[in-house]
């Protein structure tokens, strides 16, 4: 395998591992976010769950294995309320969205087309979670002192 597919096979994982990540995430967010809000963590878990089935069958058609789902993820704070939901959904959109600004710059094509929508839209549910947008979507975390991001965000 070429050096460029290999690297947009490890994105491809690592973006299919942060939609586990999310969708177990959003099942925390569920059991804790307000009634008014119930219906768009519904509807940012279906979004994921789609996304993530999509990246299976892609992995699949490049011949390799699809990462697994980890049997439970370590959340970045504690979610005891509505407010804290509010926030991990907007954490994990955040996330989400960084990792697929490394598909985006590791693939091409259709793939690549994809990933830059699937970027676009957890940049716009992290905005709805959060009240709060930055410039480039995906990006924030490396305008810190490191340039590398995790290859899978934990929760």
């Amino acid at each position: 395998m070429s050096e460029a597919k290999d690297r947009e096979l490890r994105a491809l994982q690592a973006a299919l591992a942060a939609e586990h990540a999310a969708v177990y995430g959003y099942g925390v967010v569920g059991g804790r976010i307000a009634d008014d809000r119930r219906a768009d963590a519904r509807s940012a878990h279906d979004a994921h769950r789609a996304r993530r089935d999509a990246l299976v069958r892609e992995v699949k058609d490049t011949g390799a294995d699809p990462v697994a789902a980890a049997a439970g993820y370590a959340l970045p704070f504690q979610v005891a309320d509505p407010a804290a939901a509010v926030r991990l959904a907007a954490e994990l959109e955040n996330r989400v969205a960084g990792v697929y600004s490394d598909l985006v710059r590791a693939s091409e094509g259709a793939r690549r087309r994809g990933a830059a929508e699937a970027l676009r839209e957890a940049a716009v549910r992290a905005v709805r979670w959060s009240g709060e947008s930055v410039a480039f979507p995906g990006l924030a975390e490396r305008a810190g002192p490191s340039s590398e991001a995790p290859s899978v965000p934990p929760v």
